[in-house]
C-alpha cells in the first residue's frame, strides 16, 4: 500500500509539472479579473494530474482484486465531471450542459455505489441523542444525488485561493481513510491514494501557486469526496456525519455564501469573490488563510469527527457544534455580501 501511495504522489507531482509546461505553451492561463484572488496570469488545469494518478492507482487496486467492480464503476463515474471540467478549462461550456453532466455523473456514481438508502437520524426528533437508522430505499437517490452535485459545485466554488482545495481534499480523504481502516474496509486504500495524489499536486499549488487546479480537478474532487463519504456511510452510517464534519470548512462557507446571495437577490449563479475565505485571503494573504484552514481542520473538526465516530448517538449534535463557529466566521467576513465586491 505504501508503494502505491508513493506512486500516486510521484505521478501527480511529475504530471503536474508536465501539464504546467503544456498550459504555458498553449496559453491555458487563468487571467486575473475583478473576481480573482491572484494578480498574475497563472497556468490552470493541474488537477488533471490528480485525476490521472488516482485513476491509475484504482486500476491497479482493481486488477489485484482490492477494489470491487461496483466500487470501481462508481469511482470511474467521477471521470465525467473531470471530462466536462477539462473541456471547460480550454473553452467555455454553457452552464446547462455542465449541470446536465454533473447530474449524470452523480446519478451514475450513486447507482453503482448502491444508492443512498440508509441514514443515521436522531430519534425522537425533539432530542439530539438516541439514534435510528432510516431506510430511504429508492427515494434515497434524490437526496443522494443532490448531495453529490452540491459537493461537486461547492468544491468548484471554494477553489479560489492557493493550496486550499488540494489541502481540503487531502484532509477529508485521509480522515475518511483512517476511519475506514479502523472498521477494516478496503476502501481506505483508494482514499489514501487520493490523498497522496493531491499532495503531489499541492507541491506546485502551495502559495505562491505555480499552477491552479482548474475545473477538471475541482469538479472531480468534489464529486469524488462526496461519493467516498456515501460509500463510507454504507459501511457504517455514522461516517456520513464524520465525513460532513471533516468537509466542514467548504460546506459551511459555500452554503452560507450562496444562501446570502440568494436571499439578497443577487445573481447567485454567477462567479464572484465574496466567499469568506476569499475575503480573508485579500485581508491576510493566501498562506495565512491556508494555515488557518489546516489549524481549524486538525484542531477543531478532526477531534469532533473522532468523538462522533466513538459516540454515534451524538452524531447530529457533533455536526451542529462543528459548523457553528464556521458559520460565525462566514458571518464575520460578510460572506456573500455584494457591497464588498
Amino acid at each position: 500500500m505504501f508503494f502505491l501511495a508513493l506512486f500516486a504522489f510521484s505521478a501527480a507531482f511529475l504530471l503536474t509539472n508536465i501539464i504546467r509546461h503544456y498550459a504555458l505553451s498553449h496559453n491555458v492561463l487563468d487571467i486575473p479579473n475583478q473576481r480573482s484572488s491572484h494578480t498574475t496570469p497563472t497556468p490552470r488545469g493541474g488537477g488533471l494530474a490528480i485525476v490521472l494518478s488516482f485513476a491509475i492507482a484504482c486500476a491497479f487496486l482493481f486488477v489485484n482484486s482490492e477494489l470491487k467492480p461496483a466500487e470501481l464503476a462508481a469511482l470511474s463515474s467521477c471521470l465525467l465531471a473531470a471530462l466536462i471540467g477539462f473541456i471547460d478549462d480550454h473553452q467555455h461550456v454553457a452552464a446547462k450542459w455542465r449541470i446536465m453532466v454533473h447530474f449524470s455523473a452523480a446519478l451514475s456514481a450513486l447507482y453503482f455505489a448502491g444508492g443512498f438508502s440508509e441514514l443515521l437520524l436522531p430519534l425522537p426528533l425533539d432530542k439530539l441523542t438516541g439514534t435510528h437508522i432510516a431506510d430511504l430505499s429508492w427515494a434515497g437517490f434524490i437526496p443522494g444525488t443532490v448531495l453529490l452535485v452540491w459537493c461537486l459545485n461547492l468544491f468548484n466554488f471554494m477553489d479560489g485561493s492557493d493550496g486550499i482545495a488540494a489541502s481540503e481534499a487531502i484532509f477529508v480523504s485521509a480522515g475518511l481513510a483512517g476511519f475506514l481502516y479502523v472498521i477494516n474496509d478496503a476502501l481506505f486504500k483508494p482514499a489514501i491514494c487520493l490523498a497522496a495524489a493531491c499532495l503531489g499536486f499541492l507541491c506546485w499549488n502551495w502559495p505562491k501557486a505555480r499552477i491552479f487546479m482548474g475545473d477538471a480537478g475541482s469538479g472531480f474532487l468534489g464529486l469524488l469526496l462526496g461519493l467516498l463519504i456515501i460509500l463510507a456511510a454504507r459501511q457504517d452510517t455514522v461516517l456520513l456525519y464524520c465525513g460532513l464534519i471533516l468537509f466542514g470548512i467548504f460546506v459551511a462557507d459555500a452554503s452560507y455564501t450562496l444562501s446570502v446571495r440568494f436571499r439578497t437577490g443577487q445573481k447567485w449563479y454567477e462567479a464572484h469573490c465574496s466567499h469568506a475565505y476569499q475575503r480573508a485571503a485579500r485581508r491576510f494573504g493566501h498562506l495565512p488563510v491556508l494555515i488557518g484552514c489546516w489549524l481549524i481542520n486538525l484542531c477543531w473538526l478532526l477531534p469532533i469527527a473522532l468523538l462522533v465516530f466513538i459516540y454515534p448517538d451524538y452524531a447530529l449534535l457533533g455536526l451542529i457544534i462543528s459548523y457553528l463557529p464556521l458559520l460565525y466566521l462566514a458571518f464575520r467576513f460578510k460572506a456573500g455580501r455584494a457591497a464588498l465586491n
